[in-house]
């Protein structure tokens, strides 16, 4: 057996049943990418795998997840909306493993495009509802004209703040979902939307990735129903990164910016790249993943389109900064904790949240711990659950 499992590496790809087995924890624990789905639905379909190929992997997740939602559609046509609304959510989630790490195969892409289409039954029957905006965008080499972006207002709250937030290589905007419900509950509208090269983004990854979020928040310093003076950031995972960049680009228009679990300068170095390709907190194709988030088609691609990223790099780290809360696990084997002191060296002062564990350092208080940092950067004040 290649992997090693306790060391916080592997030596390869994971065999079926090392996968299972990391996906029976995960489920346990209810943690990335088994936090979304029913335990029990969830651990017959893990049991049931055949191969962690693309075909043998979607057809599993599709399966499971067609059966819920045919429940959501008989559910929403005898007028249990509420049940029906869960149902849906489920479907989705069941997809989206489907389409894991990423649809690098057509039936990975028709998982991708059945959760799509199960979340947006989802949105519409969610309180406040999730409602799908296209805004127009123009970029040179963009992959299209437009940006999509799920938008949520709480109720019965005038001009609410803004957080926009968006995911890594592998959790999309779909994902920000339960992250978008504790922001809601808080009084703060939100903004789910794919990071660079990831879902529906209409750029891969590149030095100026940041373009496609610049008409997002403009947008929502020009709504009406909507505080733009109170806008803040969270990067979750790779999201980091742009979170990061963009705190120290345009601090006079952000009042806060998280980045939870993503590289500023180590993480793209040649050593790290090599060091990070089998990491045991993640479950497969982390290279695929990211080659195809970055459009590179070669292993030197792959490594020159994460050299460019560095922001030190590109001299940004001493510049002044919006308010930053940096997040992650100690043990973190994708993004190395040197980019955390690496920030804390330059420019203005940061605010630093270690957890135990790896990457991003889920646990019970993580989550609670950035919304309620968030809100007092927002200056909102009765925020559930604040720590």
């Amino acid at each position: 057996m290649t992997q090693q499992a306790t060391t916080g590496e592997l030596s390869g790809p994971r065999s079926l049943e090392n996968a299972q087995e990391w996906m029976r924890d995960r489920l346990k624990k209810r943690i990335h990418p088994l936090g979304l789905t029913n335990p029990e639905a969830t651990l017959r379909t893990i049991d049931g795998l055949k191969g962690l190929d693309g075909e043998n992997w979607a057809d599993a997740w599709i399966t499971t997840g067609n059966g819920y939602l045919e429940q959501g559609k008989a559910l929403e046509a005898a007028g249990d909306l509420a049940a029906a609304r869960d149902a849906y959510y489920q479907a989705y989630g069941f997809y989206f493993l489907g389409r894991f790490p990423c649809p690098n195969h057509p039936a990975k892409e028709e998982s991708y495009r059945l959760g799509l289409a199960a979340y947006a039954k989802f949105g519409a029957l969610a309180s406040p509802p999730i409602v799908p905006v296209t805004i127009p965008f123009e970029a040179d080499k963009a992959l299209q004209p437009e940006i999509r972006f799920y938008f949520r207002k709480p109720e019965n709250v005038a001009r609410p703040p803004v957080v926009i937030m968006w995911g890594g290589v592998d959790a999309w905007k779909e994902e920000m979902t339960e992250l978008s419900d504790t922001l809601v509950a808080a009084g703060i509208a939100t903004i789910a939307m794919d990071n660079v090269g990831t879902g529906q983004s209409p750029l891969k990854a590149r030095a100026d990735g940041e373009a496609q979020f610049l008409p997002v928040i403009e947008w929502v310093r020009a709504h009406a129903e909507l505080d733009g003076t109170r806008i803040g950031l969270i990067g979750r995972s790779f999201g980091g990164h742009w979170a990061t960049k963009l705190a120290h680009l345009m601090p006079e228009k952000l009042r806060c910016a998280v980045n939870w679990g993503g590289g500023v300068h180590y993480m793209f170095q040649r050593d790290w790249v090599e060091q990070s390709r089998y990491p045991d907190s993640y479950l497969m194709e982390l290279v695929e993943t990211r080659s195809r988030m970055l459009g590179a088609s070669n292993d030197a691609e792959y490594i020159e389109g994460f050299r460019v990223l560095s922001l030190l790099d590109q001299g940004l780290l001493s510049r002044p900064c919006a308010p930053l809360l940096l997040v992650n696990g100690k043990e973190d084997k994708q993004c190395p904790i040197a980019d955390i002191h690496l920030l804390l060296e330059h420019g203005s002062p940061k605010t630093v949240r270690l957890f135990p564990g790896g990457h991003m350092g889920f646990g019970p208080h993580t989550v609670p711990t950035i919304v309620a940092w968030v809100a007092d950067q927002l200056d909102v004040r009765a925020v559930p659950g604040k720590v």
